[in-house]
């Protein structure tokens, strides 16, 4: 029996999620989850009802994605995203805490600003842009968010960032975070974010399992 992954294509947890067990080269039963018919199965394991969700084996319930990305990733790390004894992981908390709370609020309300009235959309860019300008001068400093390879924080933000980035790519294309694009840029062609961003129809029980792409591709 294998793992089993609740996931949706386009969540950016599930993509930090997908990104590491692929690192980990993991074999995972994937299910894609339809937002508007979740799986009882996944809800009666993780009644919170968001993804990812990680059912091991032995019945554990992974359903955080730092976690998830920490569970695979001390199983197999074999692009060393954890770092020499696995100091990435302290140095990453960081940015992954703003990242989730104050960037990502910023970052709902610049996507959907109609559900935000109290301030403009461009109000909401900017404050988004606190977080762009304190990864921008990392990005001058070295390739990646943590130095010269590439880490658990450069997955664990980088769904974000795309998500940023999309909202206007215009803006984002002639803003001034050269570095920050370059960075993105890199990610979005590279290899093993093309292989987890293969699409599947939305999972029902009785389906034949789909495992998540193994670990053939690199970042």
């Amino acid at each position: 029996m294998l793992p089993i992954l609740y996931s949706f294509l386009r969540c950016p947890y599930a993509i930090c999620a997908r990104l590491a067990l692929h690192a980990a080269g993991l074999n995972i039963e994937l299910r894609e989850v339809a937002l508007r018919n979740k799986p009882v199965s996944m809800l009666s394991v993780s009644p919170k009802g968001s993804v990812p969700v990680l059912v091991l084996p032995d019945g554990r319930v992974i359903d955080e994605s730092w976690d998830i990305m920490l569970w695979a990733l001390n199983r197999h790390d074999p692009d060393g995203w954890l770092g020499t004894n696995s100091g990435y992981i302290e140095a990453s908390i960081p940015l992954v805490i703003e990242n989730d709370t104050k960037f990502k609020a910023s970052l709902d309300r610049y996507k959907y600003p109609d559900r935000y009235p109290e301030h403009a959309q461009a109000h909401y860019r900017s404050q988004g842009e606190i977080f762009l300008k304190q990864l921008e001068s990392r990005l001058n400093a070295t390739p990646y968010l943590l130095g010269d390879t590439f880490s658990i924080a450069d997955a664990a933000l980088f769904p974000f960032i795309r998500q940023f980035a999309g909202v206007n790519k215009d803006w984002f294309a002639q803003s001034p975070y050269a570095s920050l694009q370059r960075w993105l840029k890199n990610l979005l062609e590279s290899e093993r974010f093309d292989a987890v961003m293969k699409k599947y129809p939305p999972w029902h029980p009785g389906d034949a399992p789909v495992l998540l792409p193994d670990n053939t591709k690199t970042m």
